[in-house]
């Protein structure tokens, strides 16, 4: 054989051995690109309300509506300087709608005893929340004085409005969470864990504690694909 066939043959050689090599690093490509695992990672926290909208709601029933619109008007000034004399401003205490019902426009059987039914509210929009925690129960005051004045706590608005504030810190440790488990799945496997392939915020949830409704348990879950070598 001369030189120049042996130097064809081992071109050839090395052009196959090269090729054998492209195509085994593809194949394992493929066969790697798409070993991931899903993890999830949780993170919770506890705030308190920073807002809260209170309404005190009551009414009368009566034949003569000027007399009750004028029974409403000074419930309504009752109720705001009693609040104001349990520490709230005034500048947060607001009257609500006054709704009249003629209760002789549309009835079945007899006649109701009263023609009108007057409604109106005194509604207490504040960030002290402590101190609508401290005198929610203050309307029984109210009734030991003839004033009958409707709330209890399921009318009371508790609010957290902090929620941005909160969000990179719980995304983070949450995705820290989701990174040690997918870890401990690589560790099992006998993989090394690498990078993110996917990931997904999840959305945040804000429920109120089941016995102190001022209290907000806030929470997020990220889903995250990692790549596993």
């Amino acid at each position: 054989m001369n030189k120049s066939n042996i130097i064809c043959a081992v071109l050839v050689a090395l052009g196959l051995a090269l090729g054998g090599l492209f195509i085994a690093m593809g194949i394992n490509k493929i066969a790697t690109k798409d070993r991931a695992v899903t993890v999830k990672g949780l993170s919770t926290q506890d705030v308190k309300a920073d807002y809260v909208v209170w309404p005190l709601s009551f009414g009368f029933l009566g034949n003569d509506l000027s007399a009750l619109y004028k029974d409403i008007s000074n419930m309504n000034e009752t109720v705001r300087k009693f609040l104001i004399s349990k520490g709230f401003a005034d500048k947060d205490i607001k009257q609500g709608n006054i709704s009249v019902t003629n209760n002789w426009q549309s009835y079945y059987g007899d006649k109701p005893e009263y023609h009108y039914t007057i409604n109106s509210s005194v509604i207490v929009s504040t960030n002290n929340v402590d101190l609508v925690i401290a005198n929610q129960g203050c309307q029984s005051e109210l009734l030991s004085k003839g004033y009958l004045i409707n709330s209890d706590e399921w009318s009371l608005d508790y609010q957290y409005n902090g929620l941005n504030e909160l969000k990179p810190q719980m995304i983070e440790e949450a995705t820290k969470n989701a990174r040690a488990v997918a870890q401990k799945f690589a560790d099992d496997s006998n993989s090394r864990l690498g990078g993110i392939r996917r990931a997904s915020q999840g959305q945040f949830s804000v429920e109120d504690d089941q016995y102190q409704p001022w209290i907000k348990h806030v929470r997020v879950v990220t889903t995250v694909d990692y790549f596993l070598n």
